[in-house]
């Protein structure tokens, strides 16, 4: 029971640290071993809770294993959807280079691309129109001929 309660503590003290952008004390948490995909009372990870500005928090998380693919169990989101409707690109970017999907839809079947900031002609639409291939995609031992 107590490795438990104090296992939720600290993922509590984990999402906390990330809504507010916190990346020292992010990095302490998960180097004392706090699970990066732990979930709060709304079934909700760091990754989901961060504040979205932060992409070095981001790229923090998901280096240590954070799901970017998670979807939001109420209401279907991608974390994508949520850095592309606030208009984080940096933060957007940072997730599709950790293997977030663009094409897959919230619980309302919008894209990314379809909730962005700024409509499909600003900085963050440009971006999901037209991403670059995430690391590891293609490459050229792909392309050499055999």
């Amino acid at each position: 029971p107590t490795t438990s309660s104090s296992s939720t503590a600290a993922g509590g003290w984990l999402r906390a640290a990330a809504a507010r952008g916190d990346r020292e004390e992010v990095r302490k948490l998960l180097d004392a071993g706090v699970d990066p995909n732990g979930t709060n009372s709304l079934g909700r990870s760091p990754l989901q809770v961060m504040m979205m500005g932060s992409p070095r928090v981001a790229e923090l998380l998901l280096r240590r294993g954070a799901d970017p693919n998670r979807p939001d169990p109420r209401t279907g989101c991608l974390p994508a959807h949520d850095a592309a409707r606030a208009g984080f690109l940096d933060t957007l970017v940072a997730l599709h280079r950790a293997g977030a999907r663009l094409d897959l839809p919230d619980g309302r079947g919008r894209l990314p691309l379809d909730v962005a900031a700024g409509g499909p002609h600003g900085a963050v639409g440009r971006y999901l129109r037209d991403p670059p291939p995430p690391p590891g995609a293609g490459g050229a031992a792909e392309e050499a001929p055999f």
